[in-house]
C-alpha cells in the first residue's frame, strides 16, 4: 500500500471517499463481469473443442473420398473435372457485441459463376466421372460450413481471452493497489485530524485553565486581552 501525496485536509477526505466508493462499485461491476466472460468462454471452449473433432472427422472421410476417385481416375480426368467451378462462394461477416467483445459473426454466401445461375457443387459432367469424386465433394460441400463455425468459435474464444485477461488486470488493479492506496490515505488524514482536534482541545484546556489560574490571583490584565481580541 502506498500512501497518496494530498493535504491532510477534511475537504480532501471526502473527495477520496467519493473515489473509493466508486472504485468498490466499479471493482465489483468488473468482478461481476470477468466471471461472466470466464462463464461464457469456458462454454465455447467446449463447444469449439467438440466441433473441432467432428471436423477433423468428416475432413478425414473427405480426403479417404478424394484417395478413392484419385485410384479409380487418371490424373489428367482428376484435374480437367476439377478445373473450373459452377459457384461463387463469399463470406458475409456481422459483429455482434458480447459484453463489450467484439464476436465476429461469418456466413458464406454461394451464388452461380454467372449472373443468375444457381450454384451447383459439381463443376463437370457425370459421364467420365467416378461415384467417388461426387462422394468427395458432396462430404467436402457439407463440411465447409462447420469449418466456417469452428474459425468463428476460436476466434471468438481469442477475443474473449484477451478481453478476460484485461479485465482481470484491472480487477486486480483495483483490488490490490487504487482500493487499498485511497483507504490507506483516508486513515492517514482520518488520524491527522484526529490527532489536531486534539491538540486544539488540549490547548483551549491549558487557555481555561490559565484565565481560570489568573482570575482567581485576581489579575484583570486576561479579561481585557479577552474584550480585546472580542
Amino acid at each position: 500500500m502506498t500512501r497518496l501525496n494530498v493535504n491532510p485536509t477534511r475537504m480532501v477526505m471526502t473527495g477520496l471517499k467519493g473515489r473509493l466508493t466508486t472504485a468498490k462499485r466499479g471493482h465489483k461491476l468488473l468482478k461481476d463481469k470477468q466471471d461472466e466472460l470466464m462463464r461464457r468462454f469456458i462454454a465455447l471452449a467446449k463447444e469449439n473443442r467438440s466441433l473441432r473433432e467432428q471436423v477433423e472427422q468428416e475432413l478425414q472421410e473427405a480426403f479417404h473420398a478424394f484417395s478413392m476417385a484419385s485410384a479409380v481416375m487418371s490424373d489428367p480426368m482428376l484435374e480437367n473435372a476439377l478445373l473450373s467451378s459452377k459457384q461463387r462462394i463469399g463470406v458475409e461477416v456481422k459483429v455482434d457485441n458480447v459484453m463489450s467483445v467484439r464476436i465476429p459473426d461469418y456466413t458464406f454466401r454461394r451464388t452461380g459463376r454467372e449472373k443468375g445461375e444457381e450454384a451447383n457443387v459439381f463443376p463437370y459432367g457425370f459421364a467420365q466421372t467416378s461415384v467417388e469424386l461426387d462422394v468427395a465433394l458432396q462430404k467436402l460441400n457439407a463440411v465447409m460450413d462447420r469449418l466456417l463455425q469452428l474459425a468463428k468459435l476460436e476466434k471468438s474464444c481469442q477475443l474473449m481471452a484477451k478481453e478476460i485477461e484485461s479485465t482481470r488486470r484491472r480487477v486486480n488493479a483495483l483490488e490490490y493497489r487504487t482500493i487499498p492506496d485511497l483507504e490507506e490515505t483516508i486513515t492517514y488524514i482520518r488520524m491527522k485530524l484526529e490527532e489536531e482536534d486534539r491538540a486544539t482541545i488540549t490547548r483551549l484546556l491549558k487557555i481555561k485553565d490559565l484565565i481560570s489560574e489568573a482570575r482567581t490571583e485576581g489579575r484583570h490584565d486576561i479579561d481585557v486581552l479577552l474584550q480585546t481580541n472580542q
